[in-house]
């Protein structure tokens, strides 16, 4: 289904479109971050806390470690303060590249069993395509950040993976 590189590839794109976001988003005002727009999880700063908190989800299941994040309820409030938000994501940014970095294919492979609080039950799936979850699922809140910065006003940059920079 996919390899290392792939996941290198894309552990890279959701470092680069976080700091794309986020960059756009310092030209707003901390009310307007926080601004119920209508979106799923409300603003913008709460669609970026909320795709925080599934990062260290995601992660924690994939290193087999204790996950203790609170709910997805809670995930659009779990940070409040912006400058905190913004430090904890490019720490998240960091942890899933040194992820990427080590991941092989026997990774990717065979069966992934987790426990997912929102369905509040066990799930079993190919743990490639969990992988491949994650980022889709990072990309699909992007987008509704990026539309909410266009609505408000704000032009992010590039988001097209042919343009990303090498390195």
């Amino acid at each position: 289904m996919i390899d290392p590189s792939w996941v290198q590839m894309m552990s890279r794109y959701n470092r680069w479109q976080n700091e794309n976001l986020y960059s756009a988003a310092d030209n707003l005002s901390d009310d307007d971050r926080k601004a119920d727009r209508g979106a799923f999880f409300k603003s913008i700063h709460g669609t970026l806390s909320h795709l925080l908190w599934a990062d260290r989800v995601w992660l924690a299941r994939f290193r087999g470690q204790p996950i203790n994040f609170g709910t997805i309820a809670q995930s659009p409030e779990m940070i409040g303060d912006w400058e905190t938000l913004k430090a904890e994501r490019t720490k998240m940014d960091r942890e899933i590249e040194e992820w990427a970095s080590l991941v092989n294919d026997a990774d990717l492979s065979g069966e992934f069993v987790f426990y997912s609080v929102s369905m509040d039950k066990e799930v079993r799936s190919e743990r490639g395509l969990c992988v491949v979850h994650m980022f889709n699922h990072q990309t699909h809140h992007r987008g509704q950040v990026h539309a909410l910065l266009t609505m408000s006003g704000v032009t992010p940059g590039a988001t097209d993976l042919p343009v990303m920079p090498v390195g």
